[in-house]
């Protein structure tokens, strides 16, 4: 079957931002976008008493989104649906399809972050597909830099595509999906790597400079060294390498402020415990501000 950029679409303002990111994304890579809504999706209009009523009003809320992203998007192919299911069943089955599924999150205000809701999380937790959640209120202009006078711009290249990169366990999947997102965007690619000095030196066995200076060269050379054949492959893409102390989900979370996409990986972990999110994938899920994306691996 025809793979498709596809959004879960609810009516909310969260889930509006994400279609219209959805749509953006599904030009630049030259493939239809397609409108998922679950019957049991949370309600943002009064409660339907039945069935019939929820199933028209949800597909006003399709309908009015088609033709809203018809309408700044004239050559883009748009077909929706509704799915009678609860919502992470109804999502997880679009993401078999979806390249990539995308979800849209709501920020709570301030410095606290995003909300990220249990249905999303379980889709991200679970689902074997790439996934891209998109904040609230998101723009065109803020996925690129300002103009020379400092305003937002639809106009203007690109910001970064950020990549979180675990260069002992680099996956090809994850750098792929990163090198192709900054070469459709003609943006340039920030790799990101957080690594921590030996345990000796939280007890202060060891400060000679030197011995640290030369652990960060074997870092950054470790980089660069998994990044030589993505190079080679995408010429085109400038590539920044960031190898430094501390945990990766901050130095991400730093980086997000001026980016246009956070790209993370997530190893699929199948336990009898079930499937869960790595620590740096949730840390850049509830406070990026930048759209992201995860990247499921082996």
């Amino acid at each position: 079957m025809t793979r498709t950029v596809t959004v879960g679409l609810d009516g909310s303002p969260a889930s509006l931002a994400a279609a219209e990111w959805a749509a953006r994304e599904a030009e630049m890579r030259g493939l239809p976008l397609h409108l998922v809504h679950a019957w049991d999706w949370q309600r943002y209009a009064e409660p339907a008493s039945e069935d019939s009523t929820h199933q028209h009003w949800a597909l006003r809320i399709l309908r009015e989104a088609t033709e809203q992203l018809h309408r700044g998007h004239p050559g883009l192919t748009i077909t929706y649906e509704q799915v009678s299911q609860a919502p992470g069943t109804a999502l997880l089955g679009a993401s078999e399809e979806a390249d990539p599924l995308v979800i849209g999150s709501r920020g709570l205000g301030g410095v606290t972050g995003f909300l990220v809701g249990s249905v999303a999380l379980g889709v991200v937790a679970q689902t074997d597909r790439p996934i891209v959640l998109v904040r609230s209120g998101t723009r065109p202009e803020d996925e690129r830099r300002p103009d020379a006078e400092g305003r937002p711009s639809a106009e203007t290249p690109y910001r970064d595509v950020v990549l979180g990169l675990d260069h002992e366990h680099p996956d090809a999947t994850v750098i792929a999906f990163a090198f192709e997102s900054a070469s459709r965007r003609a943006a340039r690619l920030r790799v990101v790597h957080g690594w921590s000095l030996p345990p000796y030196f939280a007890y202060g066995a060891a400060t000679d400079q030197a011995l640290n200076e030369e652990l960060a060269r074997q870092e950054a050379g470790a980089v660069k060294a998994a990044l030589a054949p993505w190079r080679e492959k995408f010429p085109g893409v400038e590539v920044v390498e960031d190898a430094v102390i501390g945990n990766a989900g901050g130095h991400l979370v730093d980086a997000a402020a001026d980016a246009s996409l956070v790209v993370v990986g997530r190893r699929i972990r199948r336990t009898p415990l079930g499937a869960r999110i790595g620590p740096v994938a949730h840390a850049v899920l509830h406070h990026a501000k930048a759209p992201v994306a995860v990247v499921p691996h082996e």
